[in-house]
């Protein structure tokens, strides 16, 4: 288990509502402090970021204010525990004559679960009882498919997103360019670092504690998954390419088990909505054209390139081409998990890698390993003169920034960005 002890509030770059750890624990903490019952705290997010442990500190530091319970632990499964969890919860406010705080792990085991917190808070609400409640979730599509509806109004939520070079740098004591190298060779799942010398373990880890679960219970449990071998195919082979853009007829070409087009483009965002992979939309004026586009396939996290791709981790020196498709894709995702929303534009044979919105302003970003020469900046000069509302910003190797300034296109280092987000050079 891990633990962060920084006080300082910290967010992604992106959008308030995309935490990292301490930002989602200082957010809680705030909310926890303003008048109960607030609304109800959902906090959604990937596999092994932390959304249990965040629960953990909350509840050793609030000790006997606080009820933590596991929705997918042995006593969940006990006849009359939701009854017993509420009235221990009221007992605990009216004896104590303060705030008490329910805090419910992994909320979407629980049968019927939004319907029953529903009711349960709107009875705290009407009879004025000092409860405020916190529920985590392992997936954002779960926790939709439950609460839309029923809990329409009465709850806010908070996504606590894959972790940045930055909280890894903070976190486990890192040189901030080494922590910006490493999200780009092997991710950046906390729970995995202390395995990162050995490379059998590591690998072991992410795919049996983190891809796997993810695709057969986070998405497979659906019905809406008729045929989960197409979804595994589908899954292995876009992120077998990393940071492309291509077709859905292609994708379809290169999988053992067929299927229609529909089908792939839904699983395709069944994979975006467990924050495993982004399908990029192509940045255009008309919504049909961004809907005719084939995507760009973004992987959210580089660890799960790292254990699906045979060939592992790429060397630098030997495959500087694969090893830049993963220093663009590691960018993309950041900015994608920051908050930003991000697409990529297209226009033959110009081509922008990313364009991304966001609380930071709007930015085109061109990332660039190894030389590059005025031939591979021009779609970035053309595209901010046709959309002028968007900053260039190309992403190089720090050797490479004397580069940029000759070309005159405002530059930083690829590893800046993965630690700080888009800035003006």
């Amino acid at each position: 288990m891990f633990w962060i002890q920084s006080n300082n509030y910290s967010t992604v770059p992106g959008n308030l509502s995309h935490l990292d750890y301490t930002g989602c624990r200082e957010a809680l903490r705030r909310r926890l402090s303003e008048p109960a019952p607030g609304r109800i705290q959902l906090v959604t997010g990937p596999r092994q970021v932390g959304k249990t442990t965040v629960l953990l500190e909350l509840a050793a530091e609030l000790g006997e204010r606080a009820t933590y319970i596991a929705a997918d632990g042995s006593e969940a499964a006990l006849p009359g525990f939701w009854e017993r969890l509420w009235n221990r919860a009221e007992e605990m406010a009216a004896s104590q004559g303060r705030t008490n705080v329910v805090l419910i792990d992994e909320v979407q085991h629980l049968a019927g679960w939004a319907a029953r917190l529903k009711a349960e808070w709107d009875r705290l609400r009407r009879r004025h009882l000092p409860v405020h409640v916190v529920a985590t979730g392992s997936s954002a599509l779960r926790l939709a498919s439950g609460s839309k509806e029923s809990l329409a109004g009465r709850y806010e939520r908070l996504t606590l997103a894959h972790w940045s070079a930055s909280a890894l740098a903070r976190t486990f004591n890192l040189a901030p360019d080494d922590a910006a190298e490493l999200v780009v060779r092997m991710g950046a799942y906390p729970g995995a670092m202390e395995l990162r010398n050995d490379m059998p373990r590591w690998a072991a880890y992410v795919r049996e504690a983190i891809a796997e679960p993810a695709i057969s219970r986070d998405i497979l449990a659906l019905a809406a998954v008729r045929r989960p071998a197409l979804l595994r195919q589908v899954f292995a082979v876009a992120a077998a390419s990393p940071a492309q853009i291509v077709s859905l007829q292609k994708l379809q070409g290169q999988l053992q088990d067929r299927g229609a087009l529909e089908t792939l483009a839904h699983y395709l965002h069944l994979l975006e909505e467990a924050y495993v992979m982004a399908p990029l939309e192509k940045h255009a004026s008309r919504p049909a054209r961004r809907r005719a586009a084939p995507p760009k396939l973004v992987t959210l996290s580089n660890a799960l390139l790292a254990v699906v791709d045979p060939r592992g981790i790429p060397d630098a020196a030997r495959e500087p081409e694969r090893c830049g498709a993963w220093v663009e894709n590691a960018c993309l995702a950041f900015a994608w998990n920051s908050g930003y929303r991000v697409a990529y534009w297209r226009e033959e044979p110009m081509e922008v890698d990313g364009v991304i919105d966001g609380s930071r302003g709007s930015w085109a970003i061109e990332v660039k390993t190894g030389p590059f020469g005025v031939a591979e900046v021009r779609g970035l000069l053309e595209f901010t003169r046709r959309f002028p509302r968007y900053q260039p910003l190309l992403l190089c190797d720090p050797s490479e920034l004397p580069a940029a300034a000759r070309v005159g296109v405002p530059a930083i280092s690829w590893k800046r960005f993965l630690l700080d987000g888009p800035k003006a050079p």
